[in-house]
């Protein structure tokens, strides 16, 4: 970790830890109540955590945003919308001070999972650190999913955006299987956070937590899964990008290591499909391959794998793929995604309001 983050809370899950970084912000922002977070983020299931999850709250069977939750737009580097971090956090800052509160802390996944696999702007989180910090909040960096050398240029997902958050949280890949989570800040966030109240947590940090925790630290490091996962992840990208050619269904890839998605489109508006990917998530299932879907109208197929994946994985994924694409998709399930309509309230999104590309094909900003 970056020098300022010096102390490190052991808890048993990434839905704890963010629980527990949302109650040390709290504690170092007296008064200060209000929260924001991404669009389409997922910050865990208690019920703190879900308060701060969109993709929940927003989701079947949520309740809406809650009023102290401000939800800074999913920035789509596909079609050029939302890219200025700056604008749409002064916005979630402004937005709390019109309801009477103040921003104790910005959250935000380092890579965009649920929300579509989105790999942020380059300077999108200094943007929105730069005026968070002006505003007295206190961000965070929730590594649940990217974290550990998944990303495979950096060890770290913050890292792709030059920052350095004021906490970071852990979970998933840290124990390997093993529940285990940490929250790791800065001494002086620590500090305002020991004030009487102690904090324990019966399991967390554990001799047989600390062992697992070594030990997976160990793995990465002699089996050298950092660069095995940008080595793969890099051929994975490109055998992808090469579909695209011929199979304009698939509108955008993107990712960092092995932490990959692909946009479903409709190809003459590029319009997201969610019916092809379901279509395509459910044909692979039928042929033993596993990936899934997200993104703000579910059109994103993801491929997050075993950090053990390699080149022959890859090639087993592509060649389905292929074979799955080449009859086309058929017309029933592209008559589902003509009809339609990512403008209006969906059972996965409240907030976004879906812009079509313009008429000569250049992404606007």
């Amino acid at each position: 970790m970056p020098e300022p983050l010096q102390v490190m809370y052991a808890v048993c899950s990434g839905s704890e830890a963010n629980d527990l970084a949302l109650r040390v912000a709290r504690a170092n922002r007296p008064g200060a109540w209000h929260v924001a977070v991404m669009e389409g983020a997922y910050h865990g299931h208690t019920t703190a955590t879900l308060d701060l999850s969109p993709y929940k709250f927003d989701g079947p069977g949520g309740m809406g945003k809650p009023l102290h939750v401000h939800v800074l737009p999913c920035p789509d580097v596909f079609r050029g919308h939302n890219l200025d971090g700056r604008a749409a956090a002064q916005a979630a800052v402004d937005a709390a001070h019109k309801a009477g509160g103040r921003i104790c802390a910005f959250f935000c996944e380092s890579i965009l999972s649920c929300g579509g696999q989105v790999v942020l702007p380059a300077g999108y989180l200094q943007q929105v650190y730069d005026v968070m910090h002006q505003a007295g909040a206190v961000c965070i960096a929730d590594e649940v999913q990217c974290g550990f050398g998944r990303v495979g240029s950096h060890f770290w997902g913050f890292e792709l955006q030059s920052v350095v958050p004021d906490m970071v949280t852990l979970g998933k890949p840290i124990g390997n299987g093993f529940p285990m989570g940490a929250v790791v800040m800065t001494p002086k966030l620590a500090q305002g956070f020991s004030n009487g109240m102690e904090y324990f947590n019966t399991c967390g940090g554990c001799t047989g937590a600390a062992a697992a925790g070594v030990a997976v630290l160990e793995a990465i490091e002699e089996d050298q899964l950092q660069q095995h996962a940008h080595e793969v992840g890099t051929y994975l990208v490109q055998q992808l990008e090469g579909l695209q050619k011929d199979y304009p269904c698939i509108g955008h890839v993107r990712g960092m290591g092995l932490f990959v998605g692909f946009e479903l489109v409709l190809p003459e508006s590029q319009k997201p499909a969610p019916g092809t990917a379901k279509f395509v998530k459910e044909a692979m299932k039928a042929r033993r391959v596993l990936v899934s879907t997200d993104g703000h109208h579910n059109q994103v197929i993801k491929i997050k794998p075993p950090m053990c994946f390699d080149k022959s994985n890859v090639d087993t994924l592509i060649a389905n793929l292929i074979d799955l694409l080449k009859p086309g998709v058929p017309a029933a399930v592209q008559e589902v995604d003509r009809a339609y309509d990512p403008n209006k309230k969906s059972t996965r999104i409240q907030n976004t309001t879906w812009q079509a590309m313009p008429a000569n094909g250049v992404q606007g900003v």
